[in-house]
């Protein structure tokens, strides 16, 4: 390649992305930081869904059994992940108020003890997954075939959770710091290992024994691994985003407690969308293999189709906590605000497309005739709901990044305990005894009803929470210590100054 076109592609990708030496998220054009903050994770976030879809779509054409079998085993995962993503959100915040804050010093400690912490929490986890796995996969009643294969993929994930805590910390933490790019190049190389080698550890080519559903997690751990192994290395030498110091990994114990403070209600927020994606797969597993599958594919999708708004949560994370620490209040009302309306628009278009091409969508993964009309059928009920489920992850992430990590949980506990569940079974159960539309039917419409109203309710929630002014007069950093973070530009404190409906020019 010429050198001409070497300068013509590296302009073309220098007007996509944005490195963390060409931002300010505390001063300029807030949507322009929003998307330069937000593109890298889109990217990111979808090479990271495509670990979980390249596993659904080689077990898809392995087996129907295989796939039902990471269905069972794929909740199981994201409860323990979301177990872990409490410590790096917290991590994550006070890394963006200490650097909102021109603190580099306490930055760094802070990213330094999560890393310490997050790692062990992965060893634990691990261990008590690995030992537990077998139990807690009883309660869904699966057949036996498909049980003992989500068994096997369990243990192995299990055994490589420190591996996939210590990737995610790396990301959380460079994103408090601003940079989002360098995470999103990591995770590409890690995909392009993770694809090349899924499919010969499933099937066995040459000297490589066919392993079925074990060599998917095996592909999965191995990618995660070299994945961590890179982010570490970087933040020990700190010449991209922030640094850690092996000094500062010592756990410190009153550290400790203020991650804690921040993190376990971000782990409670996490959790419960895992416990409850868990809870509804008991519901789904009264019905057929067949349902299952499709509920398992539905929820990948999900994950791929919520990337937008999942990164728009976390850049406006990331860009709350720097304006709380730069003490730049009236950044954090407009961010919040711009940021529920932009993730609303994006949300409703790809669901306008999701309902059109459903059954197409489920095809990818699995043929079976019985499996894409279930799957399609999941698909159409919420597709129309998708731009609430932006607003409600812009808005939490929000009051994570103002340290407010305690309503994003409550919030969550509202969708998934309060709403969710209960519609969940007793619409999918005929429990109701009226003959009204589906109502009074044994059918697993009942659950896909119920996602779709949650989202609503939830989202309705949670911007009334902020556009009714209840973070008016509160410290929206509760759990940031001035003495820790250069000052009281650190505190963060919104008070009646900025009232939550206001807007500025950039919003």
């Amino acid at each position: 390649m010429s050198r001409g076109r070497r300068l013509s592609l590296r302009s073309r990708l220098g007007g996509l992305f944005k490195g963390q030496s060409e931002l300010d998220l505390t001063d300029g054009s807030i949507p322009k930081s929003l998307f330069f903050l937000s593109l890298p994770i889109v990217i990111t976030n979808l090479l990271q869904v495509s670990y979980n879809l390249a596993d659904t779509f080689w077990l898809g054409r392995y087996s129907t059994d295989a796939l039902a079998a990471i269905s069972l085993g794929f909740p199981l995962v994201y409860l323990f992940i979301s177990l872990g993503l409490g410590l790096t959100i917290a991590g994550s915040v006070l890394v963006a108020q200490h650097t909102g804050a021109d603190d580099a010093a306490a930055a760094e400690y802070a990213a330094s003890q999560t890393v310490s912490l997050t790692l062990l929490a992965g060893i634990g986890f691990g261990l008590l997954g690995f030992v537990a796995v077998a139990d807690l996969l009883q309660v869904f009643g699966a057949e036996p075939a498909v049980l003992g294969s989500a068994i096997e993929y369990m243990q192995v994930i299990s055994l490589g959770l420190p591996f996939l805590f210590g990737f995610t910390v790396f990301i959380a933490l460079m994103r408090g710091a601003g940079d989002t790019i360098t995470p999103m190049f990591v995770m590409l190389g890690t995909v392009v290992f993770n694809i090349a080698i899924d499919p010969l550890l499933i099937f066995g080519v040459g000297p490589l024994p066919e392993l079925g559903v074990q060599g998917a997690a095996i592909a999965t751990v191995l990618s995660r691994g070299s994945a961590m192994v890179v982010g570490l290395w970087l933040m020990l030498r700190g010449s991209h985003g922030i640094r850690i110091n092996p000094r500062e990994m010592i756990p410190d114990l009153g550290y400790v407690r203020k991650l804690l403070r921040l993190g376990v209600p971000a782990s409670v927020e996490n959790t419960g969308r895992a416990i409850s994606v868990n809870a509804v797969l008991v519901i789904v597993t009264l019905f057929s293999t067949s349902v299952v599958a499709a509920f398992g594919v539905g929820i990948r999708v999900f994950s791929m189709i919520f990337m937008p708004a999942i990164a728009i949560d976390r850049g406006v994370e990331t860009m709350t906590g720097q304006n709380i620490g730069a003490g730049r209040k009236d950044r954090v009302v407009a961010t919040n605000r711009f940021a529920a309306k932009t993730s609303f628009l994006i949300l409703s278009a790809l669901g306008v497309l999701t309902f059109v091409f459903a059954p197409e969508i489920i095809r990818l993964f699995d043929d079976s005739p019985a499996v894409v009309a279930e799957g399609a059928t999941f698909l159409r009920w919420i597709a129309p709901t998708f731009g609430f489920v932006g607003v409600l992850r812009a808005y939490s992430g929000g009051f994570r990044g103002a340290g407010k990590t305690l309503t994003a949980a409550a919030i969550a506990v509202l969708l998934f305990g309060f709403i969710r569940l209960p519609i969940a079974y007793v619409a999918s159960q005929g429990v109701i005894p009226v003959d009204i539309w589906f109502f009074g039917t044994r059918t697993p419409v009942g659950i896909w009803f119920a996602f779709a109203v949650s989202g609503i309710v939830a989202a309705t929630v949670a911007a009334g929470w902020f556009e009714l002014g209840n973070w008016r007069g509160v410290d929206l950093s509760d759990a940031s210590d001035a003495d820790q973070s250069g000052g009281d530009a650190t505190q963060g404190e919104v008070t009646g100054e900025t009232e939550p409906g206001s807007t500025t020019s950039e919003a």
